[in-house]
């Protein structure tokens, strides 16, 4: 197995053409699920008084000029350009068939004056605030309810200075969950590509009941001990895309969810049909995770070619007692992950709970996962598998795994409970409770 190197997604950060990267090796992408869109009617910030010092607020350009965009519909829809500059600014609101283009230089900034930023209304599937009851800021780009926006460039930044935000998370002054970088809500065909995202307050981008989102060619940094600022997030989303970027932030890289509890499973809107491939990146938590707020479940993931570096956990699947919902038919292969805590991480009993309404007898369900070709340097412990007594995990598959460690119990390295499945080719061998023969079952879909 070859690890996709750091280098080749930095030659694709720095302008690489998709064509020439084509030329140096063939590979598989999601161009085809939103295609991009190209705008004949194109506008500036500035032709609307923007000014990009750093210090002049452009929050009145940025409405009057998504205003103009939505009011004229221009056949094909309209670009707004964003020239070299520091753009500081409130947040905003996008709207359906727009491009958000950010020249190299550019950066839209969002204000560090907290006093007045909106308040909207808790998602339905979580029905409260993540972090504290009642209502949520918003985004500090935004849209609900949107179709055909594109959000591209070359290699422009948003940064959300966000460690005010973190500050009053860690301080406990926080009257309402921190907002989201960016964040679409009930929108279809979107496409985000070619930014760099920075210090998001909370988590950097995140689709929630969306369908055909393609992320691609980003870069999504934020400080190691950032709280919570997760890289990517599909949440009750279908057809999302996620590839060929690279992530450093404080918590995990990329997590589908589909809704929290009771209200996730109310609300019933699974995470489906989720792709991510070709990502690099570190984080003290885990690189790629489901979970763990999957109450109206997460099926169809596939999880290809990643490479993590000086993470917590290389491989996480976490839910809980409360949470119902079903994951199952998730593939997650060919992952390099060197020097991390732990490996392989599926539990039940993870995650919190958004008030004491929960029903204790709404047990997950987990079954039908493969795990395979999973190669590791410096991995403290190969990995964990807990099941729910009641609930059982079924159909567990790990096939070409080794995670040699440099710190490993005497006895048992791994250590599972109420799970069974296949292992085939695994070093450290893992628990007894998964088989090792190719029988029809847990692996036949693997060979």
């Amino acid at each position: 197995m070859q690890p996709f190197l750091p280098s080749t997604f930095f030659c694709l950060a720095a302008g690489l053409s998709f064509m020439n990267y084509l030329a140096v090796a063939e590979i598989v992408t999601c161009s085809g699920l939103v295609p991009m869109r190209y705008r004949n009617d194109k506008i500036a910030i500035t032709d609307f008084g923007g000014i990009g010092d750093g210090m002049t607020l452009n929050t009145k350009a940025f409405q009057e000029a998504i205003y103009r965009i939505e009011h004229l519909k221009r056949r094909g829809g309209t670009l707004l350009y964003i020239p070299p500059g520091v753009y500081l600014t409130e947040s905003f609101n996008l709207t359906s068939h727009m491009t958000l283009y950010l020249a190299k230089y550019a950066v839209i900034k969002a204000t560090k004056d907290t006093r007045h930023w909106p308040l909207i209304a808790p998602l339905p599937s979580y029905g409260r605030g993540r972090e504290r009851p009642g209502g949520r800021y918003m985004s500090f780009i935004h849209g609900d309810g949107l179709h055909d926006v594109v959000i591209t460039g070359e290699n422009g930044t948003i940064d959300g200075q966000g460690d005010v935000w973190w500050n009053m998370w860690r301080q406990r002054t926080l009257q309402f969950t921190r907002p989201n970088l960016i964040e679409f809500m009930n929108s279809r065909s979107i496409i985000i590509s070619n930014v760099i995202f920075k210090n998001s307050p909370f988590w950097n981008i995140h689709p929630v009941y969306c369908s055909n989102v393609v992320i691609r060619y980003v870069t999504i940094l934020a400080p190691s001990d950032s709280p919570n600022t997760d890289g990517i997030d599909p949440d009750s989303s279908s057809h999302v895309c996620i590839e060929d970027s690279f992530i450093s932030a404080g918590d995990d890289l990329v997590a589908v969810k589909s809704g929290w509890d009771e209200y996730g499973i109310a609300y019933g809107r699974p995470s489906h049909d989720i792709t991510i491939r070709r990502i690099t990146g570190s984080s003290p938590f885990a690189g790629i995770a489901v979970g763990s707020e999957t109450s109206g479940g997460v099926e169809n993931v596939l999880a290809e070619n990643i490479n993590l570096y000086n993470m917590g956990v290389g491989i996480h699947l976490k839910t809980n007692i409360g949470r119902g919902g079903v994951i199952q038919n998730i593939t997650i292969s060919d992952v390099y992950m060197e020097n991390a805590r732990q490996g392989i991480k599926i539990a039940g009993d993870v995650g919190d709970h958004p008030d004491g309404n929960f029903n204790p007898n709404a047990l997950p369900v987990v079954k039908e996962v493969t795990i395979k070709n999973v190669w590791g340097e410096k991995v403290l412990q190969p990995g964990l598998i807990h099941g729910l007594k009641d609930a059982p995990f079924t159909g567990i598959c790990l096939s070409n795994i080794n995670l040699p460690g440099a710190i490993r119990p005497r006895n048992s390295p791994w250590q599972c409970s109420d799970v069974s499945g296949a292992a085939v080719q695994v070093s450290p061998w893992p628990c007894s409770e998964l088989t090792s023969n190719h029988q029809t079952g847990a692996c036949s879909r693997s060979f």
